[in-house]
């Protein structure tokens, strides 16, 4: 189905809804091509293509409100589908605060190609996809003899969406991506460590290709030998790949539900300062060829470049038109796009050879988080730092206390973005981190 017959299907869907009840009406048409294979043992472990096509709709009757989807994309079966879905949001309570966007605040056109797709996505041969797969883990084959096992694999996908509405949206969007990554276990003693590494890209000429196995067995090899340390406080280095984990609560903390539902640490701070000077974070939704990047959000809304904190001081929530409406705020949008922070002079090793006695954190066991007090408990693993120099694999350690302490006390960020992710996570160093082990 092409982009124009997409519109003209989603446009027919939409006025359907009207003209059966509904007053307002959004439709969205999606279709998605992804393909995937594992090795394992220099055989093919498992090979998946799928094509899927949806079309959603959101139905606003009578002061109702209701979503439904399907895959069905026959206009004879959609009339029934979109009847039915309306006949049945009448059961459903009234809700006030369920309405489409004001049109002042939809995308208009004419923005700047944010680049997120690769045009050339249909022309790679799938015997090259399988052998990128087979060379990730030819990396790590015969390398050691502690080896245990190896799998390797590589994904691609491609995701394509129309989406109108009644009260005047139209937009599209497209994006692709690319991705191999490389597990290795080895022989440790009484243990058996394991590790892994990923690359990915929204181009497949910009993916990276080599030396996915061989640091999958790198990292594995250096956990040989992990032990607990003694309970006690210290710095920590979190690893850029694993930063997200901590500062997910934030973004959680940000999002108009959590506040509506009191269940933010981070309610009523707008304009104060809740974190270290040192943290500042910009929600940048026009970087080129951005995972993230985009110009209108799922409910049609227009994206900015908005700060989120700004040397520690909150600027911004995510709230979308419904908590908008309840929470008596503007909408901004109800999810983030590239999340860019303010880098420090540093790289991983710097912020390493910085610290005196710590433990720089690679990975995290389990764990959570608690939304409303930002009180949190995670099990990690990672090397022990003694005078600036990694001297012992760690992991059975917990680390705890509170999100606004911890990014409180920020010691320094890191300048070694995490390019993989539209989080854009530099390591970052903690002081005074609370630790229990043996």
């Amino acid at each position: 189905m092409t982009k124009q017959e997409k519109y003209n299907l989603a446009k027919w869907a939409m006025n359907h809804a009207l003209e059966n009840g509904a007053q307002h009406a959004s439709v969205s048409i999606s279709n998605s091509r992804s393909s995937s294979v594992e090795v394992r043992e220099e055989k093919i472990d498992k090979l998946e293509q799928a094509i899927q096509s949806n079309l959603s709709i959101r139905l606003f009757v009578d002061n109702r409100y209701s979503a439904h989807s399907t895959n069905r994309l026959k206009k004879e079966e959609l009339e029934r589908f979109i009847e039915e879905a309306i006949a049945g949001t009448r059961y459903l309570s009234e809700d006030e605060f369920r309405t489409l966007p004001n049109p002042d605040l939809y995308y208009k056109g004419g923005g700047q190609d944010l680049n997120t797709l690769d045009n050339s996505f249909d022309t790679h041969d799938p015997q090259e996809k399988i052998n990128l797969a087979f060379q990730a883990e030819k990396e790590v084959l015969g390398k050691d003899d502690r080896i245990i096992s190896v799998s390797a694999s590589y994904y691609d996908g491609l995701n394509e969406r129309v989406m109108v509405t009644s009260n005047g949206f139209e937009g599209d969007t497209s994006n692709s991506y690319y991705g191999l990554n490389a597990q290795v276990s080895v022989k440790g003693g009484d243990a058996r460590p394991e590790s892994y590494w990923s690359e990915s890209a929204i181009f497949y000429d910009k993916l990276k290709k080599t030396e996915i196995g061989e640091k999958a067995l790198e990292r594995a090899l250096k956990k040989i030998g992990q032990k607990k340390l003694e309970s006690g406080k210290m710095a920590i280095v979190v690893e850029n790949r694993t930063v997200s984990r901590l500062f997910s609560p934030l973004i959680s903390a940000l999002n108009g539900s959590a506040i509506q539902q009191k269940n933010s640490f981070l309610i009523d701070k707008l304009g104060e300062k809740v974190f270290s000077e040192k943290l500042s974070v910009t929600d940048d939704p026009f970087i080129i060829a951005g995972r993230g990047s985009r110009l209108f959000d799922s409910e049609g809304l227009a994206t900015k470049k908005r700060p989120v904190f700004e040397n520690g001081v909150l600027k911004n929530y995510f709230i979308d038109t419904y908590y908008g409406k309840k929470l008596e705020m503007e909408p901004t949008s109800g999810s983030n796009t590239n999340l860019v922070f303010k880098l420090g002079d540093k790289n991983l090793d710097g912020l390493v050879a910085t610290v005196d006695r710590g433990i720089l954190v690679t990975g995290f066991n389990g764990g959570n988080s608690n939304g409303s007090t930002g009180d949190f408990s995670y099990g990690i693993e990672g090397f022990l730092i003694e005078k600036g120099k990694l001297v012992q694999p760690v992991s059975e350690m917990n680390i705890t206390g509170n999100m606004k302490e911890l990014w409180s006390n920020i010691g320094e960020i890191g300048n070694d973005v995490n390019e993989n992710s539209s989080w854009l996570t530099p390591s970052i160093l903690f002081e005074g981190i609370d630790f229990s082990g043996a």
